[in-house]
């Protein structure tokens, strides 16, 4: 059964937090109807301009079996959008699974949905997001972190990794890694195995 995946953009998003995720759900279009989300605009522009043609909006109140959050210098302004909190809260409430890669996490804890769960996030915004959401338990060293229904990805290209986890957690091991392989794409299966922890600048 093809599973809903809702993407939520606003205005500096980060492109590879979005496209890198989608591109591997969309290797498996039987699997999974890839539909892009924003409050209100048509189109939604990316940290660094290009711009992406939006399928939703909140008032269409669409249900999505996956709810997934990207990041990007837009949270900074988005965790004092009440209207996107209450959305995120409804549609992920609603959802099978919700996911976020980098900052993307940021609004889930803003919105009181990581609260008593771990979560991961960007270490190069670690402290600033684990500020967003204090009853969260956050983990500095983790490439993505699974707790219940929500998973959380590290910085930006973690999100990508943390996709092909959910493939393998929806529709086998076996698949995803054979979608890695239809993209070339060097998998880490290890969400524990973070390269970038040593690095983290806070």
């Amino acid at each position: 059964m093809t599973k809903t995946l809702g993407v939520l953009l606003f205005d500096g998003f980060e492109l590879l937090d979005v496209f890198g995720p989608l591109e591997m759900f969309s290797m498996l279009p039987d699997d999974f109807a890839i539909r892009l989300v924003s409050q209100q605009a048509p189109v939604v522009a990316a940290n660094g301009g290009p711009r992406s043609m939006i399928d939703d909006h909140f008032a269409d109140n669409r249900h999505y079996d996956i709810l997934m959050v990207p990041g990007g210098m837009g949270t900074r302004r988005e965790v004092g959008n009440d209207a996107l909190l209450h959305w995120l809260a409804t549609a992920a409430g609603r959802a099978e699974i919700v996911a976020s890669v980098c900052t993307g996490s940021a609004l889930l804890a803003k919105a009181g949905l990581l609260d008593g769960r771990k979560a991961t996030t960007n270490k190069n915004a670690f402290d600033w997001v684990a500020s967003q959401g204090p009853k969260v338990h956050w983990l500095r060293r983790a490439r993505w972190v699974e707790d219940g229904k929500f998973i959380t990805s590290s910085g930006v290209s973690a999100g990508t990794d943390m996709a092909l986890a959910l493939i393998a957690r929806l529709c086998g091991i076996a698949q995803a890694r054979q979608v890695a392989r239809w993209a070339e794409y060097t998998w880490n299966e290890d969400g524990t195995d973070d390269p970038f922890a040593l690095g983290s600048v806070d």
